[in-house]
């Protein structure tokens, strides 16, 4: 979740929100804090500030009292990273069917691997 889904699922400023967020200027990914807003793992200092929705839902009902929570998650639609991940699972399913149909064959061995006696040449 972005800061403006939590900002909405809260009912809470942008500026509550950055206030109860655990970060710090000198640690990219600070220890979990229990008493704060955790963020999903970052790579860079200056990726998006992200929020996993169960850890919204322990935030509000823990530190901020809140009783009822709804953390409604919507699938957004297909990325380009996405299409490209999804035409490599259907490559790798179709390299799989093929490496799979030649195993089959594999399996007979021929009359003349078959007899252990006959001396090689």
């Amino acid at each position: 979740m972005t800061i403006d889904e939590v900002q909405k699922t809260l009912n809470r400023s942008r500026a509550s929100v950055y206030r109860y967020t655990n970060t710090d200027t000198r640690n990219l990914n600070p220890p979990f804090n229990p008493r704060k807003l955790n963020t999903e793992f970052r790579s860079d200092q200056k990726d998006q500030l992200l929020f996993h929705p169960n850890e919204v839902a322990r935030f509000a009902k823990d530190i901020l009292r809140i009783k009822e929570v709804t953390v409604e998650i919507l699938n957004s639609p297909s990325s380009e990273t996405q299409n490209i991940l999804n035409a490599i699972l259907d490559e790798l399913r179709t390299i799989r069917n093929k490496l799979e149909g030649q195993s089959d064959k594999n399996h007979s061995i021929p009359n003349h691997l078959q007899d252990p006696d006959k001396k090689a040449a």
